[in-house]
């Protein structure tokens, strides 16, 4: 019998093993606490402002590892980018032989800026590195929830990723796999840097001729990092790239959005993640993302920009001007 624990009582998380109870499978969500897992459901109701969502009768609530790891043969890690190693660190001794492992967290680490998928290898050496893939696209929590259609994609090798699209995939779920796991990783993490411009254009009231600029431009420097980096420019072209980044800057569900709308209207950032139940990964995630650009020699004026806006370096009006401003650039360039 095929069992699943998804690690981690996040909004997505929740979605993500509802969504699997919801087709039948036996799924465990693993919380932080026994206090967390006793409130998994009002806090998941809460969160997403949707009180008759109720757990299937499959789905069951645990807060210790060794009660679902052991016996679990595909294990999602759904937690912010930033603790994602300390979750699977704490994890590790109770994950199975030929366990599948499923990267359903979007952002690069700090310090390191490494994706998802290597901060658990490096924390799991034992895995078969085939056997650990990551899931990405379009997925506003509350849409998936509410079952609309919807669209992902899983990064990784053919086998493992097969499998997790076939517990995935469903009527209102269309799944599909990308040997190119560097390009799926990648395009979910950096469109939340271009997502936070695109939050700070519609927070000023530039109009949609500004947004659609920026999420072209956007999907540009992302490409010319991810390609940097080993992926396949096509890959930024799919769900995980294209897909995500219009997803994310369209939408007032997006909590990256969210936050650079507040900041243009003069809120600073402490003061917005201080009222925010869930993370914004797009403000570590730029960070980690100028580090790689600047290593690598990489040009991302908006990544910069935004980069700077977080940092109170920059007005954020003065960063658009700014950029409105750069030296006059063929659209394509050569290289």
């Amino acid at each position: 019998m095929m069992r699943i624990t998804v690690v981690g009582s996040t909004t997505w998380g929740t979605t993500l093993a509802l969504l699997l109870a919801r087709k039948g499978l036996d799924v465990w969500l693993l919380a932080r606490s026994a206090e967390e897992s006793e409130r998994a459901t009002e806090v998941y109701q809460s969160r997403l402002g949707l009180s008759d969502v109720l757990f299937p009768p499959s789905l069951v609530v645990v807060s210790a590892p060794q009660q679902c790891l052991p016996e679990s043969q595909v294990v999602f890690i759904v937690v912010p980018s930033q603790s994602v190693r300390a979750t699977v660190r704490g994890v590790r001794p109770h994950l199975r032989n030929g366990v599948i492992v499923v990267s359903a967290s979007k952002g690069l680490e700090l310090g390191s800026a490494l994706r998802m998928s290597q901060v658990i290898f490096e924390e799991s050496p034992h895995l078969d590195p085939k056997q650990i893939v990551a899931l990405s696209g379009p997925n506003l929590a509350r849409e998936i929830a509410l079952g609309l259609p919807a669209s992902s994609v899983i990064g990784g090798s053919e086998a493992a990723s097969a499998m997790v699209q076939s517990l995935l995939i469903g009527p209102r779920l269309r799944v599909y796999t990308n040997p190119d796991i560097i390009g799926v990783e990648l395009g979910g993490a950096l469109k939340n840097i271009i997502a936070l411009g695109a939050g700070i254009s519609d927070g000023l009231g530039y109009g949609d001729n500004a947004k659609a600029g920026l999420i072209t431009r956007g999907l540009a420097e992302m490409t010319r990092l991810a390609v940097a980096l080993g992926a396949q420019r096509v890959t930024l072209m799919g769900l995980a790239g294209l897909g995500d980044l219009v997803a994310t800057c369209s939408s007032k569900l997006s909590r990256n959005h969210y936050v650079g709308e507040q900041l243009a209207r003069g809120r600073t950032l402490s003061e917005i993640r201080a009222t925010m139940q869930n993370v914004a990964e797009g403000v570590d995630t730029t960070l980690a993302a100028r580090g790689l650009a600047q290593r690598l020699r990489v040009e991302m004026p908006i990544t910069e920009q935004m980069f700077r806006v977080l940092v109170s370096e920059l007005d954020p009006a003065q960063a658009v001007l700014e950029l409105m401003h750069r030296e006059p650039k063929p659209e394509f360039p050569d290289d």
